[in-house]
C-alpha cells in the first residue's frame, strides 16, 4: 500500500506540476514582474457534490461579477488602480483544471476580456474534494507568475469539507507561513452528496476554523448555489479594496445552543467511515455502483 501511495503522490505532483506550467505561461515573456494592488487566484470547487447546474452558477456569479461596475470602480481606487487575477477550478488532488492564466485587469476593456475567457468553456467535474490541493496549487502559481503585490490571496469556493490530499490545515498554514491570505466563500447546501451522504453541517464553521487565514482574512457565505452571485460580488469588492468584514455581515446566526463546528478532518473522517481502508488512497477508482 505504501508503494502505491508513494506512485499515486508522484503522479498527482506531475499533474500539478504540468498543469502550473499551463496556468504560468512562457515565464521568458516577462521583462519584469508588473507591480499591482492585488494578487488575487480565484479557486472554484467542482467536485461531484456540485451538479452541472450548480457549476455552472459558480461560473455565472464570478461573470457577472466581473461585469458589474462596481468592480472596476473598486479597482480604479487602488494606488495602482490594477489588480491580477486567475482562475482555476478543482475536485480531488491534483485535478486542477486551470480556466484563467494569471492576468492583469484594471478598467472595463480587461474586465470584458477576462470574462470572456471564462465563456469559452464549461466547468469539468472530478471526483473528492481537497481543499488542500486548492490552496497548494494556488500558493504555487503565485511564483513567477509575472506580478508582484503587496497583498496575495486565494480565493476558496466550494459547498463540502476536505477529504482528499493532505490535511487543510497543513496546507492553510503553509501558505499563510509564505505570506498568503487566504478567504473562502462556503456554500450551504442541505442536498446530499454524489455518493448519497449528507452534506457536512455547519460549512461556515469549518471555513471559519479550517480554511481561512493569514492577514485580513474573512469568510462570506452563500446561503444556497443561487444566492453564490450576489455572495461573489460582495466577496470582490471586500478583496479589492483590502477590508475585513465585521463580525456581524458574515452570514452567521446566532443560535441557541450554539452550533458545534465540525473538526478540520471532518472529511477524512466521513471517507474512511465509508469506505475503509480503500477511500485513502486518492488514486483508487469509483466502485461500479457509484460510477456515472
Amino acid at each position: 500500500m505504501t508503494g502505491s501511495r508513494t506512485i499515486a503522490k508522484v503522479v498527482a505532483g506531475s499533474f500539478l506540476t504540468a498543469a502550473l506550467l499551463v496556468f504560468a505561461g512562457p515565464q521568458e515573456a516577462h521583462a519584469a514582474d508588473v507591480a499591482v494592488d492585488l494578487e488575487l487566484a480565484l479557486a472554484v470547487d467542482v467536485s461531484r457534490s456540485v451538479d452541472d447546474e450548480e457549476a455552472a452558477l459558480q461560473r455565472s456569479g464570478y461573470i457577472k461579477a466581473f461585469r458589474h461596475p462596481s468592480i472596476v470602480d473598486a479597482i480604479s481606487q487602488g494606488p495602482l488602480g490594477r489588480i491580477a487575477v486567475s482562475y482555476y477550478e478543482w475536485a480531488g488532488y491534483a485535478r486542477v483544471r486551470p480556466v484563467v492564466a494569471w492576468r492583469v485587469i484594471s478598467d472595463r476593456a480587461s474586465a470584458e476580456a477576462f470574462v470572456r475567457a471564462l465563456e469559452t468553456d464549461e466547468p469539468e467535474q472530478g471526483r473528492r474534494t481537497s481543499i488542500s490541493g486548492a490552496i497548494e496549487f494556488g500558493a504555487a502559481s503565485f511564483e513567477n507568475n509575472g506580478f508582484t503585490a503587496r497583498r496575495r490571496v486565494i480565493d476558496i469556493s466550494g459547498d463540502g469539507a476536505n477529504n482528499s490530499g493532505e490535511l487543510i490545515t497543513e496546507a492553510r498554514d503553509r501558505a499563510v507561513k509564505a505570506g498568503i491570505t487566504i478567504n473562502g466563500l462556503p456554500i450551504a447546501n442541505g442536498r446530499p452528496t454524489f455518493s448519497g451522504w449528507p452534506q457536512v453541517e455547519n460549512l461556515d464553521l469549518f471555513y471559519r476554523d479550517c480554511v481561512i487565514g493569514g492577514p485580513g482574512a474573512f469568510y462570506v457565505v452563500a446561503k444556497n448555489f443561487e444566492d453564490f452571485p450576489r455572495a461573489v460580488l460582495r466577496k470582490l469588492m471586500l478583496e479589492i479594496a483590502g477590508l475585513t468584514p465585521p463580525p456581524r455581515l458574515l452570514w452567521q446566526a446566532q443560535m441557541k445552543p450554539p452550533r458545534q463546528a465540525p473538526p478540520c478532518d471532518i472529511g477524512e473522517q466521513r471517507r474512511r467511515q465509508r469506505w475503509g481502508d480503500y477511500g485513502d488512497d486518492d488514486f483508487y477508482p469509483i466502485p461500479p455502483r457509484f460510477r456515472r
